[in-house]
């Protein structure tokens, strides 16, 4: 790859941060906060939260395989896929490179961001295509996104063809694997030390069952986790989402079984959805939910949202007319999908 300080903006590369409060007594022990100007008197949430979330990040650490120095927090998964427009991409001059179709928010920040947003349409069976995505690229290009487990067709793509685009690409590749607890694949987290050009998001929303309390995670080399320690807000993450972070952590047996029950009602409502008279056709899934294409998406999703029923309606996007994503739900929801879809004329 290119050295990073020819990738990152320079503005944000002499960018001095904001220094918080707690920043600057690092390695001091106190039990007298008088330097931020907050209320003293103890509600639970009167003082300002650690801003590196360090006690989050430590449980976190040995779970995912990655060092503490190498994850980042964000309010969502949002905030980790909009700073790297923020650190390397400059408005109006610069562009990046996605998959299509993918996930939406690559692009809402891309135009937020005044970035050029260059799709690349996945090959037959929804494969990553390698040349084309670097052919889409040229010496403006910063990032090129890869979701593997991909949504939404769910199919994670082969490790061989990702590792040509690391090794092949001299930007940073930032591969989103928010569902990567329900694939078999080996984590590209788990190679931050071959891949230095490599962002790896995840998100406490999807498996770990968090999506309410707004946590997403980035995993890179200290110098990009620094970078995004430097552009972030100061005190991004909460009081409240950092204790319940802790609180969900605090029991992986659950977590776990919860993982293992979704996987095998994945597999049953499948098995049991392709034999309706409205599905023609059901992708292969790595993720926890599936693509199916039916005979009149617009159609059966209006009538399963008169039954009370809400699936994703896929049919406008590239490469998935006439399609539902389902995400897989408890068994009695799925049982009350299949139901409703019995009785559909």
């Amino acid at each position: 790859m290119k050295q990073l300080s020819e990738l990152v903006r320079p503005n944000i590369w002499a960018l001095k941060p904001y220094s918080c409060a707690r920043d600057e007594f690092k390695g001091f022990k106190a039990d007298v906060f008088i330097d931020a100007n907050e209320n003293p008197y103890p509600n639970g949430v009167n003082r300002y939260p650690d801003p590196l979330q360090e006690d989050v990040k430590k449980v976190v650490s040995p779970m995912k395989g990655v060092p503490v120095e190498n994850i980042f927090f964000g309010n969502g998964s949002d905030e980790a896929i909009d700073l790297p427009f923020r650190i390397f991409c400059r408005p109006g001059v610069d562009n990046v490179v996605a998959i299509d179709p993918t996930y939406g928010m690559y692009e809402v920040c891309a135009d937020v961001n005044d970035v050029e947003y260059r799709k690349v349409p996945l090959l037959d069976k929804y494969d990553l295509d390698v040349d084309g995505l670097l052919a889409a690229c040229d010496e403006n290009t910063k990032i090129i996104f890869i979701c593997s487990p991909n949504n939404p067709t769910g199919n994670a793509f082969q490790r061989e063809k990702i590792e040509q685009v690391l090794t092949r690409f001299q930007g940073i590749v930032i591969i989103d694997e928010a569902y990567s607890e329900f694939s078999a694949q080996r984590p590209f987290r788990l190679d931050l030390e071959k891949y230095p050009n490599m962002i790896v998001l995840n998100t406490f929303s999807k498996a770990m069952g968090c999506a309410g309390i707004r946590l997403g995670m980035a995993f890179a080399s200290t110098e990009i986790i620094g970078l995004f320690n430097k552009v972030k807000y100061p005190y991004n993450v909460n009081v409240l989402t950092q204790q319940k972070a802790l609180e969900v952590l605090g029991n992986v047996t659950l977590l776990q079984r919860h993982i293992s029950m979704i996987l095998e009602e994945r597999d049953t409502l499948m098995q049991a959805f392709v034999t309706l008279p409205i599905c023609k056709e059901i992708y292969p899934t790595d993720a926890n939910f599936f693509l199916a294409k039916v005979t009149d998406a617009d159609k059966i999703y209006r009538y399963l949202v008169g039954r009370g029923i809400v699936v994703r309606n896929r049919n406008r996007v590239n490469l998935c007319g006439e399609c539902l994503r389902i995400t897989i739900g408890t068994k009695d929801e799925n049982t009350k999908l299949l139901a409703a879809l019995r009785q559909y004329v």
